[in-house]
């Protein structure tokens, strides 16, 4: 029997119509490459065949009795691959408005909690740029279920280096667990409850610790961007269950480029040229605030972890992203510098920290209060948390391919939050970094604008950086003739 982890069950509990708590992935497959030709039974039945020895494909969660405490996962023993990969087909002219258009209504549905919590939608008829024909697969998984790391983990386990060669393996993907009796649950769950509070004990010394330290670094200036230090902008309040997407792909050896030639690093200049295309997008709206974004930002703490168990190990720090600089070289600058105390900051908080004070989100209550929070309007209310959250994904450095089609693009997608209506996700993939941006499509219905900024601010970035670069033209003065 293996129990959801503190962290994992509290984006179940986090969850609401408006606050959708899955993780998607935009796949844009060349179907050219397939051994024998696409047809979609084909590839359903594949999907089938390599999910049927993961966990992480074929349980599903079962509640505690009164909710006292976490979900268990549990083998679902009624596993039917038709119930999570489906079939659809883009109107005409099939192009990059209908896909984002029918991806954006995708992401807004909920997964069903009664089974395992993924889905996969296989949509026929897109027309790439260059005109030829692809499919795109739309994938969903519950924030329960996977994080960055180990949601692309579960992803290439669909995916194989060759067109016909076995798929890779997925690396650590949980357990599914027996089904106990509703007895054993309760007993579990109560004795779980009388220990909680001797392991709230034992967390308080180091907290005081961390605050101690905290307060040392904000004096000193090296601390991280503190929360609640954020400008309003119009995407930071209540949200609905309504997305849009946004897709844009940028040179991944620009980025390297300028990285090298900056000493920065390539998070850095993926957070400089989202600041850069915030930036105009809002100045062009009349809404460029005097001080800057703030974003969270999630980091991977898989290595550090002394945790077994549990699909997500994950801390965040907090980055300021000089929109309130004009100037993108300076803006990268002060990006690295900030991004430096950061992490430093963030490596002396315990990479535990966060999974052992989630072990204390109560199923009932954490519930209700989100959903108070959502009604009262509070995120209008009270100063602005974060403005939103950018990740950065490693992914494949080589081409891979999906059911021996090959993958031409991957853009990643996030949760958006009440308070922080926006998610920027990006995904380096074969030479090419994939933004994908998700918004609450009342809060920023024209996420397009924002998305096509991207690869104007890494141009703008570039050359910035080029003409740093370029020798200075001496000066040379010029002799006067001898008076005659």
């Amino acid at each position: 029997m293996e129990r959801l982890s503190g962290l994992d069950a509290s984006f179940l509990y986090l969850e609401t119509p408006a606050q959708l708590m899955h993780v998607c992935g935009v796949i844009v497959l060349d179907p050219s490459t397939m051994p024998g030709g696409y047809e979609f039974g084909a590839i359903r039945d594949a999907i089938d065949r390599r999910v049927r020895d993961v966990p992480a494909f074929t349980r599903k969660v079962r509640k505690v009795p009164l909710g006292l405490d976490h979900p268990i996962w549990v083998q679902d023993r009624h596993f039917d691959v038709d119930r999570h990969v489906h079939r659809l087909a883009l109107p005409a002219p099939g192009g990059y408005t209908e896909l984002t258009e029918l991806t954006s209504h995708l992401a807004g549905l909920p997964l069903d909690r009664s089974r395992p919590l993924w889905e996969m939608w296989v949509i026929e008829g897109y027309r790439t740029e260059a005109g030829a024909e692809g499919v795109v697969v739309f994938s969903k998984m519950h924030h329960a279920t996977v994080d960055g790391v180990s949601g692309s983990n579960l992803i290439s386990h669909l995916c194989s280096l060759e067109p016909g060669a076995e798929p890779m393996s997925p690396g650590d993907v949980g357990r599914a667990g027996r089904d106990p009796s509703q007895g054993e649950l309760f007993g579990r769950a109560v004795l779980s409850t009388m220990t909680r509070p001797l392991s709230a004990v034992r967390l308080v010394s180091p907290s005081v610790q961390l605050i101690t330290k905290t307060i040392g670094r904000a004096r000193e200036g090296t601390a991280m961007a503190a929360p609640f230090s954020a400008p309003r902008t119009s995407f930071n309040g209540t949200i609905t269950g309504n997305r849009a997407i946004a897709l844009a792909d940028l040179d991944l050896e620009d980025i390297r480029q300028i990285k090298n030639a900056t000493g920065t690093t390539v998070n850095d200049v993926v957070l400089a040229v989202a600041g850069g295309a915030l930036r105009a997008y809002l100045d062009a709206r009349g809404e460029l605030p005097s001080s800057s974004l703030l974003a969270t930002v999630p980091v991977s703490v898989r290595e550090q972890s002394k945790h077994e168990g549990g699909a997500n190990k994950v801390s965040a720090l907090f980055a300021k992203l000089g929109t309130d600089t004009e100037d993108p070289l300076e803006r990268l600058r002060d990006m690295a510098e900030r991004n430096k105390f950061a992490k430093e900051h963030h490596a002396a908080i315990s990479a535990d920290s966060l999974q052992d004070w989630a072990e204390f989100a109560a199923p009932r209550t954490f519930g209700l209060a989100v959903r108070a929070y959502a009604g009262l309007r509070l995120p209008e209310r009270h100063p602005v948390v974060h403005n939103l959250v950018i990740s950065n994904v490693p992914g494949p450095p080589v081409p891979l391919y999906f059911m021996g089609a090959q993958i031409l693009a991957l853009y990643p997608l996030g949760p958006v939050f009440h308070g922080a209506g926006l998610n920027i996700t990006v995904m380096s993939n074969n030479g090419r970094m994939h933004v994908g941006i998700i918004s609450c499509r009342e809060s920023m219905p024209d996420v397009d604008d924002l998305v096509q900024r991207f690869p104007v601010e890494l141009a703008t970035l570039k050359a910035a950086v080029v003409a740093a670069q370029a020798p200075t033209p001496i000066k040379r003065s010029r002799k006067r003739s001898p008076a005659r």
